[in-house]
């Protein structure tokens, strides 16, 4: 087993305390938006070898893809650690993005390396040829769009803002106006995907239309039964004005999650995620294909065709237990699984549920990572790679403590 340096990345929309508080370490004084935990060779951890000597976690499964993440994961994913596990902070929304399934990935890569994109130009969309399905769970209050709504619960919002502008004296917007139209077709798969291009190719009668509806919420207007998109209409626009996101938000589901709530994501679902803080775990991709809510680089076409445009509800993932603290959260996507082990002082050990290679990242207190092989503790924010061939791994509380130990744990979605 091997102990973990993680890297963090300072976007701007992140937190600038929750990572650290949570790890118990000092604040870096800027935003701390994203610590990755994995292989990922964008950021990959630097695990430490039994000599004391450092080596990229990527590079040290490398050597022995077998050892390190067994056969069946090698068979199925390739010799590469199957997933990315992420804390997310977010203090500000982030851009409206869909991420694109195994098929799309693996041609759209190739097509822009063959087109001689560098790896790290702006105008590429394809950072690598894999799919990024990703589960989200809430360590505090979390706001998240996600997925789009039946399309006539969203004509209902237009029309109210339609009736609002008309109340103000203000001539309803055309774009407005197309929305509610484009809302009103029969085929709603045909209505959300209408309604979501005349937003996104809008331009300037878009900004002007969002800049007229804000400042008519902003007069008191009623919001009636639609208060809760109306506020976060407005809160994403105080960041992004004008933005084509801001009004495609009102065909979306807006979801709040309380701790220990859970989303996943599949391929094709148009999310933002608005504000909260959460342990995120997706297939080890950095594939984002983005619609909004960003300075970064738009691709209008390439977006339509990855967006799955159906209306869905939340896709929430409610945890299994296996009463012994440990709560298993298990999406339909078979790259990973995600395990919270709460153990009180002096409990029994908890057999860690691991199917080929895992990640554990410990939240509060200490562990001791224990199997036939090897022993490693980890202190309070310490994290830590676990071959394949170490299974099983037992989690034992440390001696002596007087809180709750806490981790969480990422390992394959295969069958043992």
């Amino acid at each position: 087993m091997y102990q973990l340096e993680n890297v963090l990345r300072p976007y701007a929309w992140g937190s600038t305390t929750a990572i650290s508080s949570l790890l118990g370490r000092p604040a870096s004084g800027g935003p701390e938006a994203e610590l990755w935990i994995g292989a990922h060779p964008d950021s990959p951890s630097v695990a430490t070898r039994p000599d004391g000597s450092l080596v990229g976690l990527d590079e040290l499964i490398s050597t022995d893809p077998a050892h390190f993440l067994g056969e069946s994961s090698v068979a199925e994913f390739g010799p590469r650690l199957p997933f990315l596990t992420k804390l997310l902070a977010a203090d500000k929304p982030l851009s409206l993005q869909v991420h694109p399934r195994l098929q799309q990935a693996r041609e759209g890569y190739a097509r822009e390396n063959a087109a001689g994109l560098a790896a790290d130009s702006p105008e590429r969309n394809y950072r690598d040829d894999n799919h990024k399905p990703e589960m989200i769970l809430a360590l505090t209050p979390f706001q998240a769009l996600c997925g789009f709504r039946p399309a006539a619960r969203s004509r209902r919002v237009f029309e109210h803002l339609a009736k609002l502008l008309d109340l103000a004296v203000i001539e309803v917007p055309e774009i407005i106006s197309g929305v509610i139209a484009d809302l009103s077709m029969s085929d709603e798969s045909a209505a959300l995907r209408a309604a979501f291009t005349r937003l996104i190719d809008g331009g300037e009668a878009v900004s002007a239309a969002t800049e007229e509806v804000v400042s008519v919420l902003r007069s008191g207007a009623p919001m009636g039964q639609h208060t809760a998109e109306l506020t976060a209409l407005q809160s994403i626009n105080n960041e992004f004005p004008g933005d084509p996101g801001v009004l495609i938000s009102l065909l979306l589901n807006l979801v709040f999650l309380d701790p220990g709530d859970a989303i996943y994501l599949p391929g094709g679902n148009v999310h933002a995620y608005l504000k909260g803080f959460g342990v995120e775990v997706m297939a080890a991709s950095d594939n984002v294909l983005r619609g909004g809510l960003t300075p970064k680089h738009v691709d209008v076409p390439e977006l339509l065709k990855n967006i799955e445009f159906e209306s869905l509800g939340v896709p929430h993932i409610w945890p299994s237990t296996t009463g012994l603290g440990q709560d298993l959260y298990v999406p339909p996507f078979r790259e990973f699984q995600l395990q919270r082990i709460e153990l009180a002082p002096g409990a029994e050990p908890v057999p860690l549920a691991q199917a080929g290679p895992a990640v554990v990242l410990v939240v509060s207190g200490d562990v001791v990572l224990d199997s036939p092989k090897s022993e490693l503790g980890l202190a309070h924010g310490g994290s830590a790679f676990i071959p394949a061939s170490e299974e099983p791994v037992m989690v034992h509380p440390a001696m002596g403590g007087t809180a709750p130990s806490i981790a969480f744990a990422v390992t394959t979605g295969l069958e043992n």
